[in-house]
């Protein structure tokens, strides 16, 4: 056998306590106990007690396979359904809590965007720094500076701090550092997604490359499905932390796609997360305020959405992305301001409304994906594919008006946020 990586009863768990109460500002605890200290002492009494309920998950258990040298394989699944720590274990981010896993070879690692990176630094200066930390040698990086800064297509802002950087400037320079790296096993997660259309294809063709001529290892996470099969011949299927299916990509990806469609409601409710924000409810309504999954065509309806900021929230959007049964981009919109403004979002309770425009989708089932996030730092809360369909009418209009140009981007959808 010519394995690179083998993994064998792979398991990872978490201990998740069950807390209630609300924050609370180190002023407001100090009133509480000056205004009544056998009180507060008998609530602290309480929540340690409380604190010792705590819920096992299992993020991943008995995950098992195995990986040829030079292959690129495609790890596919919802939301939640473990890819990402499995990379993280992979990567040595963190360990396992049970199981084995055998790995020849060096490991490089694309896993958020800007990890890695000084938002005060240039990105020459952040260029050394990544390489450095990635495991590149001192006397390697200038030898590949110039092709990192070409690739990435970064010349003009090669000495602005990366904090003024765009999201998709960030994953270009930082996919750049890391496929320059040469290692043998490239672990990519679903980072690319924030790039344009034609750097993904230029990525694409990187790691096609790579994979070919160098015969490096690629284990590539993403929603989207076109490039899991352009790209993996091999894909490996998660569901809720379990290994469901491994074998060839288009038969894994029907079958991920059969289970996905088999999941389409008019009202989602999530159970509420950790600080700093969480998704808490979703549904999917008509003009006349009722919950559909099934929708016709040229009819309009609204995203409802319920979230919770625990803390303020700085520079934040919320984020709707829509995608094609084969999980191609359709549609992306924020509601950020006409001139890109992101908001502050206050702690406390949210509804926001975000009106869809008839005639927008053909007949089909379509899933979407909703998160609340800061352009170049991260996600606070996310919520990914969910799903609805568009049915036949009859409608003489029944024609998608971008059907012909996948990854189209509208910018702007009517948004109503208000505080509850």
């Amino acid at each position: 056998m010519n394995s690179i990586i083998e993994v064998k009863n792979l398991g990872k768990k978490y201990a998740i306590s069950h807390r209630s109460g609300n924050y609370l500002a180190l002023r407001d605890v100090f009133a509480n106990i000056i205004k009544s200290p056998l009180k507060f002492l008998q609530k602290k009494i309480g929540d340690v007690t409380k604190s010792n309920l705590k819920e096992e998950f299992w993020a991943l258990r008995g995950v098992n396979f195995s990986i040829d040298r030079g292959e690129v394989v495609g790890i596919i699944g919802s939301n939640g359904a473990g890819k990402s720590t499995l990379l993280k274990i992979l990567s040595q981010i963190t360990p396992p809590t049970e199981g084995e896993i055998t790995i020849k070879g060096k490991i490089s690692s694309l896993l958020e965007v800007g990890t890695g990176f000084h938002p005060e630094l240039t990105g020459r200066e952040n260029i050394f720094l990544n390489s450095a930390i990635l495991g590149m040698s001192r006397k390697e990086i200038p030898k590949k500076f110039d092709a990192i800064v070409e690739f990435a297509g970064i010349e003009k802002f090669l000495d602005t701090p990366v904090k003024y950087y765009s999201s998709g400037m960030y994953v270009r320079l930082a996919f750049s550092v890391a496929a320059h790296l040469e290692p043998d096993i490239l672990l990519v997660d679903e980072v690319l997604a924030v790039g344009d259309a034609e750097f993904q294809k230029k990525c694409m063709g990187k790691m096609e490359e790579t994979s070919k001529s160098d015969g490096r290892t690629i284990l590539f996470i993403s929603h989207n499905m076109t490039a899991i099969r352009n790209l993996c011949k091999r894909s490996i299927l998660l569901d809720k932390g379990k290994v469901v299916m491994v074998g060839n990509t288009e038969d894994v990806i029907e079958h991920y796609l059969s289970l996905a469609q088999a999941d389409q409601k008019s009202l989602y409710e999530f159970t509420p997360q950790v600080t700093p924000a969480s998704i808490n409810r979703l549904g999917i309504i008509d003009n006349d305020g009722t919950h559909k999954s099934e929708l016709s065509v040229g009819e309009n309806f609204c995203m409802k959405v319920e979230f919770t900021c625990s803390t303020k929230v700085q520079k934040a959007v919320l984020a709707i992305l829509f995608y094609s049964p084969d999980r191609d981009l359709l549609l992306y919109s924020t509601d950020a301001d006409s001139s890109g403004e992101a908001k502050d979002y206050d702690e406390g309770n949210y509804s926001a409304t975000i009106k869809i425009p008839s005639f927008l989708f053909n007949i089909g089932k379509y899933s979407f994906d909703i998160m609340l996030c800061t352009p170049n730092v991260g996600k606070y809360a996310e919520q990914k594919g969910l799903g609805f369909e568009i049915v036949d009418t009859n409608n003489p209009r029944s024609e998608l008006f971008w059907r012909n140009h996948p990854g189209k981007i509208m910018s702007r959808l009517d948004y109503k946020i208000e505080k509850i």
